[in-house]
């Protein structure tokens, strides 16, 4: 169904639930001006529902009613393009082109009940354009608050050529070997609007790549600009690293140990587990087999466990957790069908969790 934005919603019947933990009731009306929820319950007696010129009227009978979610990690043109047709790996390389699939992306997003995401990292400033063409009414999508390139080092996530090619221009990730190198990309990617600095250790954990004194040098200058600095960091040194130097949130943290996580808590850094990609990739790896997924299960096992402590420990610390997905739409492994289900894993291996109203 088309809305007009300039129309007052109503929306009627159904079943609400609010999002604050209460039992669902049933509706009487939700109207909707703008961006603003007006009133729920009783039709305000200024309403005129047969006004269909400034009215759209939405009969909800027997379906739900809920706000929507927000997706704190997904991504729009991350990741090789599975249209068929297309070869893959070209699908990156070709601006034009994932600039569309991006769009696509986030399209699809929205239809699965997603209205606010972070994107944190993908190819050139393509999200930043998506967030842009969103806001300004051309296509349609959720809220976006945007990163560009992940900001890497040699062993970080998305360093995947030899050293002699570096990272391409099309590739996700930047790299930079000194603190004086990053200051400037994360300057770069500022004067283009992103919304925040997505940093990058290394993929799984298992070594730190950025010094402390790197990732500092970054948070400072950003946040000089009134820019936010997030983190892809699995490892136990480098989640405490981060926390130390003042990024703003930390994903995933699996294998954060007791004193990173009071160093987290205590710097009131945020953390988004992404439980959900870690578990469709264990799920996918049973289904398919390690060869072809590529992915060490052993290992994502470990993180996962890990993940669980992280998440029951982080909720006794008073730790505030994020829901991302690790959405891509680029393959079955990636949750790319699964926008907004983080609550899902979290609940069902951590157990009863308090309302995820939090933002």
């Amino acid at each position: 169904m088309s809305i007009d934005s300039k129309k007052t919603i109503v929306i009627s019947n159904g079943t609400l639930i609010d999002g604050n933990g209460k039992p669902p009731i049933r509706n009487e009306t939700i109207v909707i001006q703008g961006n603003r929820i007006k009133s729920i319950g009783r039709l305000p007696s200024e309403v005129r529902i047969e006004d269909l010129d400034n009215m759209d009227v939405i009969d909800a009978a027997e379906q739900w009613i809920m706000p929507g979610l927000i997706d704190a990690h997904t991504h729009l043109s991350y990741g090789n393009t599975k249209v068929p047709g297309e070869a893959r790996g070209r699908g990156t390389s070709r601006p034009e082109f994932n600039t569309l699939r991006a769009a696509r992306n986030a399209q699809q997003v929205l239809r699965a009940g997603v209205t606010s995401i972070s994107v944190p990292g993908g190819t050139r400033f393509t999200d930043v354009a998506v967030r842009d063409a969103i806001k300004l009414g051309l296509i349609e999508g959720p809220r976006m608050f945007c990163a560009s390139r992940m900001i890497v080092t040699y062993g970080s996530i998305e360093d995947e050529e030899p050293s002699w090619v570096g990272t391409p221009d099309h590739s996700i990730g930047v790299l930079c070997n000194s603190a004086t190198e990053m200051v400037t990309e994360a300057r770069r990617q500022c004067k283009h609007g992103v919304d925040f600095i997505k940093l990058a250790d290394s993929r799984s954990g298992e070594i730190q790549t950025l010094a402390k004194e790197e990732i500092a040098a970054v948070v400072g200058e950003a946040h000089r600009r009134n820019v936010k600095v997030a983190i892809h960091s699995r490892g136990a040194a480098s989640t405490r690293a981060a926390a130390e130097a003042g990024v703003d949130w930390i994903m995933h943290t699996d294998l954060a140990t007791e004193a990173d996580l009071e160093t987290i808590a205590k710097a009131g850094v945020r953390i988004v587990p992404t439980a959900t990609f870690v578990e469709r990739v264990l799920e996918f790896g049973r289904e398919v087999g390690q060869e072809q997924i590529q992915i060490s299960l052993e290992r994502m096992k470990k993180n996962m466990d890990g993940l669980v402590n992280v998440l029951q420990r982080a909720r006794a610390m008073g730790i505030k957790v994020m829901c991302g997905t690790t959405r891509t739409g680029t393959g079955s492994a990636s949750g790319s069908s699964r926008s907004g289900s983080e609550t899902s894993p979290i609940v069902r291996r951590c157990g009863a969790w308090g309302p995820f109203t939090e933002r």
